[in-house]
């Protein structure tokens, strides 16, 4: 039994925020969830596969978010309490069926637990998924510590079949992957039927909650829409989870949400003024309940809102008190828009506290100023400089250094076009600078598709696009699908690695197993592209020499779609973690370092973290603690003083 299913009630355990938001829809009831890996919110569907069986579950990585939604959805309308799950880039994606199913609404109760990345620690934005609550117009709900991560994702269910519409969760990376001590409630029993009642009329508010799109009829939907976000606001004022606490007339007001929440607590015990300042803590960010804002906004004239990324509170809150202006009075707001708060990054304690020592005068330093500077000094002088890397033994180092000399040798200024992966080093030295444009999942085939198209204005450049095996399903099959069509004459490149590598390696179409340990059908990705139309290679990575050729014969061939599938596994895939093919050395006799004709280039250019220089003898040297053993540094060795020794068995 997982510690997350334990039947004991009100004993207290320290989760993550991830797993507290599991507990809490498993307390709910919870039958379906389904998800697309996606920094920080893994952890949620990786947890409910581990109690999967247990308790009666369901659960799957779906192809995209948007088919996660999907399969999520056919459980509520069966009548079945269900979650899909995704980081801010996946609302996004989503976003298309999440417009039509909050207007077609749901039946059982029907959660979107989105985990945001202030700060972009692990994306390539910030974005802000909050935004999409009040565009397809459904609740919003933001957990302000680990013990709301559980109670409100299970109130969130409750909602969601009160209103009969999809409810919003959002978390934030620090409590997504922080933990805290969190109390556990019943879990209910594990007998659910599914059932989907179809007959009758289409709309027939009495048999239940409509599911399809009424055609040429949005009055039948829109408005209903509107009643249920009205009615949410109602029960919102009445929300045991939003809280106030400090004086009865605070001197200032602090509105948040969120981790927020955790941050402005922690400000106000630092500076020791919570009997100055009061917090109002919203769960409940979308709609704002109007009774509740006005009676607090009614206890002072200053009013600091503290949130994350975009104004989306602040800009609520300034409206709300406008339309009730005459009844509390004028305020002072202080917030994103006035610069007392950062607009961009992550919110912490320090940003909390610079803000109330302004607003209230109230002297306070962090850090002396020449403690700081000897603290950047030690962390200068002390921590060697590292840059972004790929692993040792990362088959996509030897794939980008194969483009980056396929495209100078060829000489007509090619480039790259990247998407969303472990490859997003290919922008970056570690890649070569390799990469030249990078967007969204699959949009480097779509934009290569697009670029292909230019020969008739003079464009001669050859154009390659890249992404991995489970970005491939993901977005970049219908790009495929359309340079194949436009007769595109772009060069993908698939990175097969045998698993979603950046996000904790989990399964997708193309793995023969699911979430849940069960043998699926492995989608065989050269078959498909073969089946579009493409012309398809196949190569191994770490076969420089083999992945050169090919290349020039693909780039040279101008006409249509191609595609170059190079499958290595991850150095970190289960298959290949502590093997090693070879045993790697350096012959010192040979090795001429600085003196070579290379000037280095297995440390200075390549740079794979296993191999690394040592000054003081002159040489290069194989760590052996993290070199992996592929081998692709003695074939980039131009003198030949890396030696590869093939491991017996291998």
């Amino acid at each position: 039994m997982s510690y997350l299913t334990d039947t004991r009630t009100d004993i207290t355990r320290l989760l993550m925020g991830n797993e507290a938001i599991v507990r809490g829809a498993l307390e709910a009831g919870i039958s379906v969830a389904a998800g697309y890996p996606g920094t920080p919110s893994s952890e949620i569907i990786d947890a409910f596969s581990k109690v999967a069986r247990e308790r009666n579950m369901y659960v799957e990585w779906s192809t995209n978010e948007k088919v996660a939604m999907e399969v999520a959805a056919a459980a509520s309308f069966a009548g079945l309490r269900t979650m899909c799950v995704m980081k801010q880039n996946g609302v996004n994606v989503a976003s298309d069926f999440l417009l039509h199913l909050a207007s077609s609404g749901t039946r059982g109760g029907m959660v979107l637990a989105a985990c945001d990345d202030p700060g972009a620690l692990s994306s390539v934005n910030e974005g802000e998924s909050r935004i999409f609550a009040r565009l397809v117009e459904i609740p919003l709900l933001e957990p302000g510590d680990f013990q709301d991560a559980k109670d409100v994702t299970k109130w969130a269910f409750e909602l969601s079949e009160e209103i009969r519409n999809i409810v919003m969760i959002r978390s934030v990376t620090r409590l997504s992957h922080a933990s805290g001590n969190v109390r556990f409630g019943p879990l209910p029993g594990t007998d659910r039927r599914a059932s989907f009642k179809y007959h009758g009329p289409l709309y027939d508010p009495e048999c239940g909650p409509i599911i399809a799109m009424v055609v040429g009829a949005a009055k039948l939907q829109h408005g209903p829409l509107q009643e249920k976000v009205k009615k949410a606001a109602r029960l919102f004022e009445s929300c045991p989870f939003n809280t106030y606490t400090g004086p009865e007339k605070p001197e200032l007001l602090i509105i948040t949400s969120s981790a927020c929440n955790l941050y402005s607590r922690e400000a106000l015990a630092i500076l020791g003024l919570e009997h100055r300042v009061g917090i109002l803590k919203l769960v409940t960010t979308w709609p704002l309940p109007p009774e509740l804002i006005k009676r607090n906004l009614s206890r002072t004239g200053r009013i600091l809102i503290v949130e994350e990324v975009l104004p989306v509170l602040e800009e609520q809150v300034k409206i709300l008190a406008a339309e009730m202006a005459e009844e509390i009075g004028a305020k002072k707001f202080y917030g994103k828009n006035s610069g007392t708060i950062p607009s961009i990054g992550e919110m912490n304690p320090d940003f909390v506290l610079a803000a109330l020592s302004s607003i209230l005068g109230v002297p306070y330093t962090s850090v002396s100023p020449p403690f700081a500077e000897k603290a950047g000094e030690l962390a200068r002088t002390m921590t060697p400089g590292r840059g972004l890397t790929f692993c040792p033994g990362c088959p996509h180092r030897a794939t980008f250094w194969c483009i980056k000399n396929v495209l100078e040798l060829d000489g007509r200024e090619g480039f790259v076009c990247g998407d969303i992966g472990c490859y997003v080093m290919g922008t970056l030295p570690s890649g070569f600078s390799t990469v030249k444009t990078l967007h969204a999942m699959g949009s480097g085939t779509g934009i290569a598709s697009g670029f292909g198209k230019l020969k008739p204005f003079g464009m001669t450049q050859p154009v390659i696009s890249v992404c991995g095996d489970s970005t491939f399903f993901h977005a970049a099959m219908p790009a495929l699908v359309n340079a194949v069509h436009q007769k595109s004459p772009l060069t993908m490149v698939i990175l097969d690695n045998s698993g979603t590598a950046m996000t904790g390696f989990q399964p997708h179409p193309g793995t023969p197993e699911n979430v849940l340990g069960e043998q699926v059908p492995a989608l065989d990705i050269e078959a498909l592209c073969r089946a579009m139309g493409a012309r398809v290679e196949v190569q191994d990575p770490f076969d420089l020499e083999g992945t050169r050729a090919t290349f020039h014969r693909l780039i040279e061939y101008e006409e249509g779609a191609k595609v170059l599938i190079l499958k290595q596994a991850c150095a970190l895939s289960p298959e290949r973690r502590g093997r090693k093919n070879f045993e790697m050395s350096v012959d010192e006799a040979i090795c001429l370092g600085e003196q070579c004709g290379c000037n280095r280039l297995c440390t200075r250019i390549f740079g794979c973290p296993g191999i690394v220089w040592d000054k003081e003898a002159g040489v290069a040297r194989i760590d052996e603690m993290i070199c992996v053993g592929c081998g692709v540094c003695a074939d980039i060795c131009p003198s030949g003083a890396l030696i590869k020794k093939e491991v017996a068995g291998t």
